[in-house]
């Protein structure tokens, strides 16, 4: 237990390394996505087909990974926190930045791509609710799907929270890490994460984000987040990744090459196919995953002055992206210029849009609340008396 409680005080920093690296690659991810062939929200008329295996295979493993590290993060943010303390904690930081998101940021993004169905954003506003869930209807959460999964996988965990303190737990917890630890331990968990989806894709084929038909990419996402929380908290474990953090690159190396040679192994899609490639993707998934921790433990696990600073940003940066891409790239898609000066204007402007939203955001307390931030404390007058007597005596 003590060892516990010394792990939880020790920041790892390159876990808030590796949130900000992700957060930002979804920024990136979604600009590749306007040209692409498949339908986004705002499409350029020129699609660059050489996207669509770069796009699929970053598909598969990023989001896996976010709720993964996620789960790490939520382990050290409990701290000595009673179940409901958490829920309080987890309604301020994730519920309240997706209600305000779903009734701000959302409308306008689904307005701009249907503003040819209306004369203004003020004739869309009484019809925002119309015709349903989204693409079919208007009602949609987009990218604050992330942020909802997040907040009823914290609902769902937090009536256990206070097993995961006794005794019990640390016992089968210990006897895991024991296993998990040894040479490429972290393959036991593929069984576990291909049998819940083997099972659950038959009935929830499709990845959706809508939550009531998306059960089987839910559980994976759930199960992705529980090993973040119970496993990769574990100094143990993740010294042993960072020790065979090579052998899980050759490993998602020679599982993406196999992927992307099925097509020539069984020709025509068929069962086998089918069901080979959803096994292969879940392999690269949790691969390049561990690939991913375990080189960012062994390289940048260190605090530098701008990770306290990118920590915070990070999540205003999330809710903002997505309308940013949307908006920006609506207009300069307009503009008679080649496709590749279309893409740097979109990136380059939706950055500047970003961060001059979140110069204002940081600001005020409302703001930084309903974009997930931490409220600015007040100096109490004492303090500001000692802060200005430390001024003085400096000077």
């Amino acid at each position: 237990m003590d060892t516990q409680i010394k792990s939880k005080n020790e920041r790892k920093y390159f876990i808030d390394w590796l949130r900000i690296g992700l957060i930002i690659s979804v920024f990136f991810f979604h600009v590749g996505m306007i040209f692409r062939p498949e339908q986004w929200h705002v499409n350029s008329a020129e699609s660059f087909p050489f996207l669509d295996p770069i796009m699929w295979w970053l598909h598969l493993w990023r989001m896996p990974l976010l709720f993964l590290v996620s789960g790490v993060g939520t382990f050290y943010a409990i701290g000595h926190r009673t179940s409901w303390q958490y829920v309080k904690e987890r309604f301020r930081r994730l519920y309240i930045p997706f209600a305000f998101g779903f009734f701000t940021l959302v409308p306008l993004m689904v307005y701009v791509e249907r503003i040819e169905n209306y004369g203004s954003f003020l004739d869309y506003l009484p019809h925002m609710f119309d015709g349903g869930p989204y693409p079919v209807g208007n009602i949609s959460w987009h990218h604050l799907w992330f942020i909802l999964y997040l907040f009823i996988i914290s609902l769902l965990i937090a009536p256990v929270l206070n097993y995961t303190k006794s005794g019990h737990y640390n016992m089968v917890r210990g006897r895991l890490i024991v296993i998990i630890s040894r040479k490429m331990g972290l393959n036991w968990l593929l069984p576990i994460i291909i049998l819940s989806q083997l099972i659950l894709r038959q009935y929830f084929p499709n990845s959706t984000h809508a939550l009531y038909n998306d059960w089987a990419y839910f559980t994976y996402y759930l199960l992705f987040f529980v090993s973040g929380f119970m496993l990769f908290t574990s100094d143990k474990i993740i010294n042993a990744l960072a020790e065979d953090r090579r052998l899980y690159l050759y490993q998602t190396i020679v599982f993406t090459i196999a992927l992307f040679a099925l097509p020539s192994i069984f020709g025509e899609s068929s069962i086998v196919q089918d069901y080979s490639r959803a096994i292969t993707e879940m392999v690269i998934s949790l691969s390049c995953g561990l690939t991913a921790i375990g080189y960012f433990r062994e390289y940048f696990n260190k605090d530098h002055k701008l990770r306290k600073v990118l920590n915070e940003a990070i999540y205003p940066f999330y809710l903002l992206h997505q309308p940013a891409l949307i908006f920006v790239g609506y207009v300069v898609l307009q503009w008679d210029i080649s496709y590749g000066m279309q893409a740097v204007l979109i990136t380059a402007l939706s950055l500047v849009f970003i961060i001059s939203s979140y110069f204002i955001i940081k600001k005020f307390n409302f703001l930084r609340v309903v974009f997930g931030m931490k409220r600015k404390q007040k100096l109490e007058p004492s303090k500001i008396v000692n802060l200005k007597n430390t001024i003085a005596f400096n000077k």
